[in-house]
């Protein structure tokens, strides 16, 4: 039961796992470059939003804004992913490319589609609280 009282249905511990190699595929196809294999792992839905980098709505929007050729490398370095039925939370360390603020910690909340695949993913970045 969600905090406004509705009932959603259950999530299967399958489908839920299937999120989990998404994601983690999701990072290793973005760290090669393989647009074409990230899309692979997209719904025709997906919605992503990055602070400062990507935002995107449907598919084709989200892979134009990766495949951008002024788009910095990147390397995800991940501690920790974390998963609860449509919900998969990745916690790790970016590692950008010249130009770029060396090393960022992030926090990505991926929420996925009845068929397994990455319907949002919503990223936060650690700031210092002064």
């Amino acid at each position: 039961m969600n905090t406004s009282g509705d009932v959603r249905p259950a999530v299967s511990a399958i489908l839920t796992a299937v999120g989990v190699d998404h994601v983690r595929l999701s990072y290793h196809y973005l760290d090669a470059g393989d647009v074409e294999g990230y899309g692979s792992l997209l719904d025709e839905n997906i919605e992503v939003a990055q602070p400062g980098s990507v935002h995107g709505n449907g598919r084709a929007e989200v892979l134009r804004s990766h495949g951008s050729p002024d788009r910095p490398p990147v390397i995800h370095r991940i501690h920790k992913i974390v998963a609860d039925g449509d919900s998969v939370v990745a916690l790790g360390r970016l590692v950008r490319g010249p130009g770029a603020p060396a090393e960022l910690d992030f926090v990505d909340h991926f929420t996925i589609s009845p068929e397994g695949m990455l319907l949002s993913c919503r990223r936060y970045f650690h700031t210092d609280p002064r």
